[in-house]
């Protein structure tokens, strides 16, 4: 059996690691070794917990306030231990976490195969997002093997001269991943929210976290909440907080207190995507909840300058909006009130996955490693690529 070593260690990439883990462990082909980083802790055992993973290794590498630099080499260092008992024949990495790149770089530097998951999102804007466009096109010069979830991300990998023979299009494990828990019907933690569920109201489910937004960006969101708030008086806007202090700090001082902002600690995957499914719109500066909203017909304002994902930005089930205050403002108010805009957003097709993408990316593992051949491509039925690349950005 050949012994595959997936590493992550933040809450998305758990979610989006965990269908590819199942898949592994189903095969026969492979002993599945799983590493995680701690770099989000209580985030990431929550989803563990979710779909039942147990990790074989676990650095737990979190500190507060810790720089990039630190994270990078002390998960490098941490990594690089674990490789040298387990010598694995492949490590899986997912993304764009510092945890991917250091996974990436150190299995590099032992000579192991790097499989990269989610490979080929581009925002053509090294610094934003910020550092995840750099972490990307890093992990993308010395993978082995690019499990791209769109033809898009196919593409660009195509045009910065990765041989296509190296490419997979799977979708993208999260649809797997967003199918299985929403059939669990995760109950929430906390009464308020599922009183507020069961009361039928509309919900503005809102999510900031974003590095880049920090600051002023971020206080002229919290002030169009404030405002959207005091005119949509029957409309209850959820805010789950991230821990970063910084997003608190710029977050608090804006919307505290007011009655219909519902704001709750980071709610574990389950309790989630029960919120997505709950929610009329999302507002949000997320990267993987553009890709679970619309696969649950929910309209998704991003509150970015520019995507690494154009597809549903083409599509018409995602809008780029920035985060200017009034453009945040204008933006909610329409879809609360114009029937039309809503639907024409709500009804759009979703590009990125069937809920299959695990079993693809197995396959091409195991053609990779010599004792497999691979599935077909996922055909996301895309726009052109000129429509795309100009999505990317305001």
């Amino acid at each position: 059996m050949k012994k595959i070593m997936p590493i992550y260690g933040t809450r998305p990439e758990a979610i989006k690691v965990a269908p590819i883990v199942k898949a592994l462990k189903d095969s026969e082909l492979f002993d599945c070794v799983v590493t995680v980083t701690g770099q989000h802790r209580e985030m990431l055992d929550q989803v563990n917990e979710l779909f039942d993973i147990t990790p074989d290794y676990d650095l737990d590498v979190i500190q507060p306030r810790q720089t990039l630099n630190s994270l990078l080499t002390k998960t490098i260092n941490g990594l690089d231990e674990i490789f040298e008992k387990e010598k694995p024949d492949a490590v899986v990495v997912q993304g764009d976490t510092t945890t991917s790149t250091a996974g990436a770089i150190a299995a590099f530097y032992r000579g192991i195969p790097v499989i990269h998951a989610e490979a080929g999102l581009r925002s053509y804007d090294i610094f934003s997002p910020f550092p995840e466009e750099a972490n990307r096109k890093m992990t993308s010069q010395i993978a082995s093997l690019h499990l791209a979830p769109t033809s898009l991300s196919q593409l660009n990998l195509i045009n910065e001269t990765i041989d296509p023979k190296t490419i997979s299009v799977t979708g993208n494990t999260v649809i797997d991943a967003l199918f299985a828990v929403v059939e669990k019907n995760v109950p929430f933690g906390d009464p308020q929210l599922e009183a507020l569920v069961a009361s039928g109201r509309k919900i503005v489910l809102v999510t900031t976290h974003r590095r880049e937004n920090q600051g002023e960006p971020m206080r002229g969101i919290g002030r169009a909440l404030a405002r959207l708030a005091a005119i949509e008086t029957d409309v209850e806007f959820i805010l789950p907080l991230h821990r970063n202090p910084a997003v608190r700090e710029a977050l608090l001082p804006e919307i505290d207190g007011i009655s219909n902002i519902t704001l709750t600690e980071p709610l574990a995957y389950g309790e989630f995507t029960r919120l997505i499914a709950a929610a009329n719109i999302v507002l949000t500066d997320s990267g993987g909840v553009q890709e679970e909203a619309p696969s649950l017909g929910k309209p998704v304002l991003v509150m970015r300058e520019n995507t690494e994902r154009p597809e549903a930005v083409v599509a018409g089930t995602v809008k780029l909006i920035g985060t200017d205050e009034e453009t945040i403002f204008e933006s909610v108010e329409l879809l609360l009130n114009d029937v039309q805009e809503y639907e024409k957003m709500a009804l759009a097709t979703n590009p990125y996955g069937d809920g299959k993408a695990a079993v693809r990316t197995v396959a091409a593992i195991a053609e990779l490693l010599g004792v497999g051949t691979r599935l077909d491509d996922f055909d996301s039925n895309l726009a052109s690529e000129d429509s795309l690349v100009k999505a990317t950005s305001l």
